[in-house]
Parts: structure tokens; C-alpha cells; sequence
């Protein structure tokens, strides 16, 4: 089947502390992050006498900065009175708290997203724990990168997320709001991460999609120490299938990253098709025995370089457990602790 293109009306995004109308009574945000991808988009939306804010960006002092010229810019003359938070990673909640402490707004999420974030700023390491590294070596990674991650200390969410104070207003699927002058429906995806926002305007084509509907690039679908058994890639086909349902070719979506778009079915639709070929490819790959670290090329095409190596690990193990849930893959501990995989009804 042809399948459109996706159509965008910009060509870039906005300049940090700018503003670009994307709807009456919608403003797009840009703040730039030190890794890939490059930016965040956000969403202010005019409530009258007030906005609310759709994610934010890393807690940092260049992030502060650009989000305080924003609401002091284009946002001037009326409070932040609430935030709306599409999911639990920093890029998208990390200025949240020190937006409730500093301009008094309000937090609405999901509850696994505020439960995930809460926690995971208050778990705080100077050492990758001993059930990380048991993940780390299960899934094959070289010995000398295991000793140095084990004498490292390892990425904390309070690194780049400010203190969440308790409180907040919980969103849930099938829920509806009012902001920017619309009704809003929520529905939550899964896979990059639990409970996911997204929100679709019941008074015109906008839809909010945080990193649930990006355009372009495949949102990291990971598997992590804390719930190794996961399988994020059926939860996020399945997540896929459910929202085609409210898809149409005409909305404009607001991703979280890159340009907003238009022609949601067709994207959806090649995010699925892209994880099925992928799938076929790492099953082809497993035709003998492989350990984790091993599937990158016929996942991504490339062996990766090391500033990705440890999201291309989590989304590795992420197609290997969904080929184990389906059937098609076995797999067994060799002495060392790492997992051989091999696709089922080969060995």
C-alpha cells in the first residue's frame, strides 16, 4: 500500500526562549540537551488567565535559564499554574519540581510516571549496584567495560532532575482535561516508558504525543536491571495498533522531539513495520547461539558507537525477550553468567 509522507508546515524549530504558534492558543517551546537527541519541544497552552505547560526539559542551569526566558518572553503577563509531565524521563520532567517550587505550578502525570521519577531521584548511587552489573554481564558486555562501569559512578536521575516535593494530579487513560481552550482525551501508550500521556483534542487535529509519537526516529525501547524480564517491544506494537485507532491523516502532531507533522496513520503504521522487520532480522541473526551485545548489526544496522552503546543494550535485550515471549527464541546461562540466544527450533 502507498503510503503518504509525512508533512510538516516548519522547517526548524523555535529558538530557545522563543516561541512558535502552532494553533490558536498553542505555543511550541524549544530547549536544547547536551546528548541526542539535541532538544526537547514543549507546549504552552493559554488557559485564560493562566498557561499550562506540556514537559520540560534537564534540570540545568542553561535549561533554568531558557525555560525562565520563555515564561518571562512570550509566556509574560500570565502564571504557570500548571505542568503537564507526557512521562517519567528527564528531558520531559526534569525542571518539574523547581517549577512547582519556583512559579507554583501544579503537576499532572501518570502515576507510574510520578512513582518512576520520585524514586528514581531519590535512589541515588556512587556504584552500579550488584544486581546492575549481574544485568550488564548477562548480556554479554566485555569484561574490561564491566570493570570500569563497577568503578564508575553511574547516571542518576538527580544528576539532571530537581527534587519532586509529594503532590500531584494523577492522569489516567480514558481521563479528559480542559487546556488551551480544548477538551482533551487521554490515552496512555507503553514501551518507552510505563504509562506514557499522550493527548488528543476533541475540538480540532491536535495531538500531544510526547516521545509516544515522534516523527523520523524510533523512541529507545529498553530493558533495564530493575525489571529484566520486561518485554517493551509488544508494549509498544500493542500500543501502536491501539492508537491507530484514533489516528487520522489530518491532525497535527506536537511530538516531544523533532517537527510537528501530519499523517499520524502512516507513521504508526511504520513504527510497527519497522520493529517486525527488525524482529525478522535479529531471528535470522540467532540462527546461532549470540549474546546480546552481539545482535547490534542486524538490529541497527551498524555496530554503535560508545555514546549509545547502553540504550542500543536495553533495546538489544528489549527484541530478545519479546522473541522469547513469542516462542521463537530460547535461550541458556553460560558459566560466566551471560545469556547465549538462539532462535527456536535451531539447536
Amino acid at each position: 500500500m502507498t503510503r503518504r509522507p509525512l508533512r510538516t508546515p516548519w522547517h526548524e524549530g523555535p529558538a530557545e526562549g522563543a516561541a512558535v504558534e502552532v494553533a490558536p492558543g498553542v505555543l511550541w517551546l524549544r530547549i536544547s540537551l547536551p546528548s541526542r537527541p539535541d532538544h526537547v519541544n514543549l507546549y504552552a497552552l493559554d488557559d485564560g488567565d493562566g498557561w499550562t505547560l506540556v514537559d520540560s526539559a534537564i534540570d540545568s542551569r542553561r535549561s533554568r535559564a531558557a525555560l525562565a526566558a520563555a515564561l518571562d518572553g512570550p509566556l509574560a503577563g500570565k502564571p504557570l499554574t500548571r505542568l503537564i509531565a507526557t512521562h517519567h524521563h528527564p528531558d520531559h520532567i526534569g525542571l518539574a519540581g523547581w517549577l512547582m517550587a519556583a512559579r507554583g505550578a501544579a503537576l499532572l502525570t501518570s502515576r507510574t510516571a510520578w512513582l518512576m521519577a520520585r524514586m528514581l531521584t531519590l535512589d541515588v548511587q556512587d556504584r552500579p549496584l550488584p544486581q546492575t552489573l549481574a544485568h550488564w554481564r548477562g548480556a554479554g558486555m566485555p569484561a574490561g567495560m564491566l570493570a570500569r562501569k563497577a568503578a564508575e559512578r553511574p547516571f542518576n536521575f538527580a544528576d539532571c532532575v530537581a527534587p519532586l516535593p509529594p503532590g500531584y494530579v494523577r492522569l489516567k487513560d480514558g481521563d479528559s482535561l480542559t487546556a488551551g481552550g480544548r477538551v482533551w482525551d487521554v490515552a496512555t501508550g507503553e514501551g518507552h516508558a510505563p504509562e506514557h500521556l499522550t493527548l488528543w483534542s476533541r475540538d480540532d487535529g491536535l495531538v500531544i504525543g510526547g516521545d509516544q509519537l515522534l516523527p523520523g526516529i524510533s523512541a529507545n525501547l529498553s530493558v533495564y536491571a530493575t525489571e529484566p524480564g520486561a518485554d517493551p517491544v509488544g508494549d509498544w506494537l500493542d500500543s501502536c495498533r491501539r492508537m491507530a485507532a484514533r489516528a487520522t491523516d489530518d491532525q497535527l502532531v506536537l511530538p516531544g522531539h523533532r517537527l510537528p507533522y501530519r499523517g499520524l496513520p502512516g507513521r504508526l503504521a511504520q513504527m510497527i513495520e519497522d520493529h517486525e522487520a527488525a524482529l525478522d532480522r535479529l531471528r535470522a541473526h540467532l540462527a546461532a547461539p549470540r549474546l546480546a551485545v552481539e545482535c547490534f548489526v542486524p538490529l541497527f544496522g551498524r555496530e554503535v558507537e560508545p555514546a549509545v552503546y547502553m540504550p542500543a543494550l536495553g533495546e538489544a535485550l528489549a527484541h530478545l525477550n519479546h522473541l522469547l515471549r513469542r516462542g521463537e527464541a530460547t535461550r541458556r546461562r553460560r558459566d560466566d553468567g551471560a545469556w547465549l540466544w538462539r532462535a527456536a527450533g535451531t539447536g
